[in-house]
């Protein structure tokens, strides 16, 4: 007989549970506080505690933290109809077996009961800490209520308390790097440096002195010593972004890293020892290039050890409003513009969306937005969506629109805006983009006139034939 204490401060709710639960071979015992509960897991010693988060006169975060520092063994689901980011992070880091939604209990609760008590044997490892820093000073952010992103909080939570390596896949936007960020922020390393680096936007002769450093006169140029990524993140976590672009020849020194901890700077014999944990990403298919010889078997499986892959926004397009609604207040702290709002048309607009760019493409779509907003609503036609080519309303064939709305942006803050765009989007280069954006606006302005495009934009026509070649504006917009 197998026993399952049952705690939710909601009667009904306790009796349509153990109903569902309960056969001849599982007693169900319910509690509806925190303390009472308690009190019946020391007594009752059950095989499963289920558990609602909101609970008096403490929660169940604090029920799990003090049963699992009791019992190191215990098997605990925690479940809520209002879960956060934080909840899932914190209920998984503290040795949580699942955290569920209230509403996908019809579907998930017997099976994950099912699960968790055949897995009660195996889990012994686990073990509870309190993270180091709180919430709010945590910058970075993680948002989405979806179910493929409940299961990328999940995994944050069990791997944060180790120093194993972590693979984090994903394609190109998607927020590798803050997956990467919230697991060395909830690691006991989180006081220590987190240090990231793009591999592919170093050149190869100068990615080993990046990661490595190097000594007076190890090369031309090098008049000083330089200390590298590794010795400057010990004691933390280094971010290898876009690893599969690694050189070879930089490969077989992480892995000496990864073996030995120890390495020697470009041009010195002197063997230096870290302590770092990596976290590494890509958004290639490192199995097909360690078939290609194009990656280390060797180095693939060190780095393989965890792994995180985090779904496109396109799979998960119940997030799309979390996230814009959260892109929306972060732009309005930073840049103290007035809060904008989005309308349900602008919603939906973007839901259908499929955001080949992914979050990166969805926050500078945000960004541009606020910059041509012409109210405090935002409507479809204030989404610059795909190569963000619309034409803002108003205006006359020779004048530029009017921005009636008392958001408008100052120049300042429109160029403030555009450099944190470019900075997020590492794929953006901002003066080619802003110079093909200001012609192909001419060119709508004044449908195809050259002469009077050349004029708005204060140059030749020569000059404007040369970029209207450049860029096939006029193959886009078949102008005549």
């Amino acid at each position: 007989m197998q026993t399952i204490l049952l705690v939710d401060p909601e009667t009904d709710f306790l009796e349509w549970a153990q109903n569902q639960l309960e056969t001849p071979t599982t007693r169900v015992v319910t509690s509806t506080t925190a303390d009472e509960a308690y009190k019946i897991y020391i007594t009752e010693n059950p095989d499963l505690l289920i558990s609602e988060t909101h609970l008096l006169p403490f929660s169940g975060l604090e029920l799990l933290a003090r049963i699992r520092q009791r019992d190191s063994n215990a098997v605990v689901i925690l479940m809520s109809a209002f879960g956060t980011t934080q909840s899932v992070i914190e209920s998984m880091k503290l040795g949580a077996f699942d955290y569920l939604r209230k509403e996908s209990l019809p579907f998930n609760l017997k099976p994950v009961v099912d699960a968790a008590l055949t897995a009660q044997a195996e889990m012994r490892s686990a073990t509870a800490f309190k993270p180091q820093l709180t919430v709010e000073q945590y910058q970075d952010s993680l948002v989405g209520q979806s179910q493929p992103m409940q299961q990328v909080f999940k995994m944050v939570g069990r791997v944060s308390h180790s120093d194993a390596p972590v693979m984090i896949t994903g394609e190109s936007g998607s927020g590798k790097e803050l997956v990467a960020r919230a697991i060395h922020h909830y690691s006991n390393r989180s006081l220590q440096p987190f240090i990231a680096i793009n591999c592919a936007a170093i050149p190869e002769n100068l990615l080993e002195s990046e990661l490595f450093g190097h000594e007076k006169g190890a090369f031309t140029g090098a008049s000083a010593q330089r200390i590298g990524r590794f010795e400057q993140s010990n004691g933390g976590t280094l971010f290898l972004d876009e690893i599969g672009d690694m050189p070879l020849t930089v490969q077989s020194k992480i892995l000496r890293v990864l073996q030995e901890g120890e390495f020697s700077r470009v041009g010195g014999n002197t063997t230096v020892k870290t302590d770092v944990r990596i976290i590494a990403a890509t958004n290639k298919t490192l199995e097909q290039e360690v078939a290609k010889k194009q990656f280390r078997e060797d180095l693939f499986y060190r780095l393989n050890v965890v792994r995180i892959h985090l779904p496109p926004l396109r799979q998960r397009r119940e997030d799309v409003n979390l996230l814009a609604e959260y892109f929306l207040k972060k732009i309005a702290t930073q840049k103290h513009l007035p809060q904008l709002k989005l309308s349900e048309e602008a919603v939906k607009l973007m839901e259908e969306y499929p955001w080949p760019g992914n979050v990166r493409e969805l926050e500078n779509t945000i960004q541009r937005a606020c910059v041509l907003a012409t109210s405090d609503v935002l409507l479809p036609k204030d989404i610059p969506l795909g190569a963000a080519t619309q034409q803002p309303d108003g205006g006359t064939e020779d004048s530029p629109p009017m921005l009636s709305n008392p958001v408008k942006p100052t120049l300042e803050t429109a160029v403030e805006i555009l450099l944190d765009a470019a900075s997020s989007d590492r794929s953006l280069q901002l003066l080619p983009w802003l110079e093909r954006e200001f012609t192909l606006f001419a060119m709508k302005r004044t449908k195809g006139n050259q002469v009077k495009a050349a004029k708005l934009l204060g140059m030749t026509r020569a000059t404007l034939r040369k970029r209207i070649e450049r860029y096939g504006i006029t193959k886009e917009l078949n102008f005549q």
